[in-house]
């Protein structure tokens, strides 16, 4: 079937509200839109490049560990958090009080990210890798009550989008009695090798059916985001989780509702698609540009700035490394992670304070919080 000929599906009146019942996606669709088209070979090339960069890159894991605190810090935003990168990197005991439910979900948000990309190891991304990431991203956090949001479960009830009652809402997604026919429908397209489909019309599809079904009674985003470099990653068309598009939906959030809406609405599949691509492009620049960035600011901190110490760098190449996944520290990082006592750890971080390596953050009282700025800094923009 011609994309161009996409039926979302329709909205019918039932149980005394209208909601939206979503066609099958599980079929072969064919692409003759010449904007998609080119779109989808830009796209594509990107993605070869990131790929390039993600298996020659020594130790690109621990880079890697970085782009997925930004994804789960801006995927988070998106629903609401008010967390920043340099307080999502910090301990528990570290953050404000009135940051702690924002920061706990930004870490189950990690955690699900670190499950799931395991998991798809010995098994096919399917309903029972996203009910666990979804348990994983709603356990438990202070000030907020999940239980009732059912974690790792799809819902039992509806879902209005858009306004507190169902009598008025901006969108009411199907009967919860349909879900579990919709689901296998949406799992069997993510894994069907009998159609011809391309990988990134393929989960571009699948991303807006799945927002469109609204399986849970919350973390949909989230999940539906993290799908779309799953979906990658299981098809090998990632070879390493270097790609996450919430900075790019957050940046261009009214766009992207506006899209999703659309389709449901208006059958604009091609129109979603289009953007789609177009955050697959410049999401996969950005982290194409910050890699050589990265390289650039290791050699140059290993080979030239630290050589001034004049003494043995055995433990601050140590933490230099440590400092690559997570840039914000504190004393007590240092000695958990390099095993050693707290003065000569308190030494490592005066080095590179001296260095203006590190920069010691103002502003939290019960400890001293330092900062890898420069390095920091490439991954905000």
């Amino acid at each position: 079937m011609n994309i161009s000929d996409f039926k979302a599906g329709e909205f019918t009146t039932k149980y005394e509200y209208r909601s939206f019942v979503p066609d099958p996606i599980n079929k072969e669709w064919n692409i003759n839109n010449p904007e998609i088209n080119i779109l989808l070979e830009e796209a594509n090339l990107k993605l070869g490049e990131l790929n390039a960069f993600s298996t020659f890159v020594p130790d690109v894991n621990v880079f890697i560990r970085m782009h997925m605190v930004k994804e789960a810090t801006h995927s988070s935003r998106i629903e609401g958090s008010r967390i920043k990168l340099d307080e999502a990197l910090l301990a528990g005991k570290d953050i404000s009080p009135e940051s702690r439910v924002d920061w706990k979900e930004v870490q189950n948000y990690i955690q699900a990210m670190d499950f799931s990309i395991k998991t798809l190891e010995n098994l096919p991304l399917s309903s029972r890798v996203i009910k666990e990431a979804h348990r994983i991203l709603l356990k438990g956090s202070p000030g907020r009550n999940t239980k009732n949001k059912l974690p790792g479960e799809f819902r039992t009830s509806q879902k209005p989008i858009g306004s507190a009652t169902i009598k008025d809402p901006a969108f009411v997604p199907p009967h919860h009695s349909l879900l579990e026919e919709s689901i296998t429908d949406l799992e069997k397209f993510l894994n069907n090798d009998q159609i011809k489909v391309p990988h990134l019309i393929r989960i571009g599809i699948a991303h807006y059916q799945f927002i469109a079904i609204f399986p849970f009674l919350e973390g949909n985003g989230r999940i539906s985001r993290l799908l779309t470099t799953l979906y990658l990653l299981n098809q090998k068309v990632l070879h390493k989780p270097t790609l996450y598009l919430s900075d790019y939906l957050e940046k261009n959030w009214l766009n992207y509702s506006d899209n999703l809406m659309a389709v449901s609405y208006n059958n604009k599949m091609e129109d979603w698609l289009k953007f789609f691509l177009k955050g697959v492009i410049e999401t996969a620049k950005k982290a194409i540009d910050t890699f050589p960035k990265i390289i650039a600011l290791r050699d140059k901190l290993e080979k030239e700035t630290i050589l001034s110490l004049d003494k043995p760098l055995t433990n601050t190449k140590l933490l230099l490394t440590y400092l690559y996944c997570k840039p914000v520290i504190t004393v007590f990082d240092v000695i958990a992670n390099l095993h050693v006592t707290k003065q000569p750890a308190k030494a490592l971080i005066a080095d590179l304070c001296k260095l203006g390596i590190l920069k010691e953050q103002t502003g939290y009282t019960r400890t001293r919080i330092f900062v890898f700025d420069e390095y920091l800094k490439l991954f905000e923009g």
